[in-house]
């Protein structure tokens, strides 16, 4: 099997994107932003980076990290610490812009070349966190089709996965109106983060 190191050499030298699509659609040169450890305890399974990812090089380097830490109990020295948090999104790199202005679905093609290979390296994960549909579906074999189904049915995914929203502000009026998310899933959630980290 190859090692890691050699895998995150070549994941940061990835441009399949740029072959694929070329910069006229995403507008800029693909740039992987790679963190993860063999060490790892907590996995995050989220979607893309977001511009602001794309240009900082370090993921959740935006209002939504924010939200995750705080829904986690963790500050960004925990957070960012890959022997300890692996942050392992659908796609490594920003994929654009659609028309009306949000970030395009990440590309599939990513996941079919880097998910497994690398996930087979990170066996001490104990505790992982499905962010939106396209993790869920990829990681849920039954997931529902929407993601307020899939987060409803946290308890059923325990002790091994959470499935969360996308702690993005524009999920802010999906939190008013699930009142549950708050009060029943994220004190759990906490405690199984504080766990696998312990």
């Amino acid at each position: 099997m190859e090692s890691l190191d050699t895998l995150q050499t070549e994941l940061r030298g990835c441009q399949l994107c740029a072959q694929q699509f070329g910069a006229t659609k995403t507008g800029h040169s693909p740039r992987p932003v790679v963190w993860f450890s063999k060490t790892a305890r907590i996995l995050i399974a989220g979607q893309a980076p977001g511009m602001r990812v794309h240009e900082s090089g370090k993921p959740f380097t935006d209002p939504s990290g924010d939200r995750l830490r705080d829904w986690m109990g963790v500050d960004e020295a925990v957070f960012y610490d890959t022997n300890r948090i692996a942050i392992l999104p659908m796609a490594f790199c920003f994929p654009g812009y659609d028309a009306k202005g949000s970030d395009l679905p990440p590309p599939k093609r990513c996941a079919e070349t880097w998910r497994a290979r690398i996930l087979s390296h990170l066996s001490a994960v104990e505790l992982t966190l499905l962010i939106g549909g396209y993790a869920q579906g990829w990681h849920l074999q039954d997931a529902p089709k929407t993601v307020t189904a899939t987060v409803a049915g946290w308890q059923d995914h325990l002790p091994n996965a959470i499935p969360l929203p996308h702690p993005s502000w524009r999920n802010t009026g999906w939190l008013k109106k699930n009142p549950w998310f708050e009060a029943d899933l994220l004190p759990v959630l906490q405690a199984r983060v504080e766990k696998a980290l312990a």
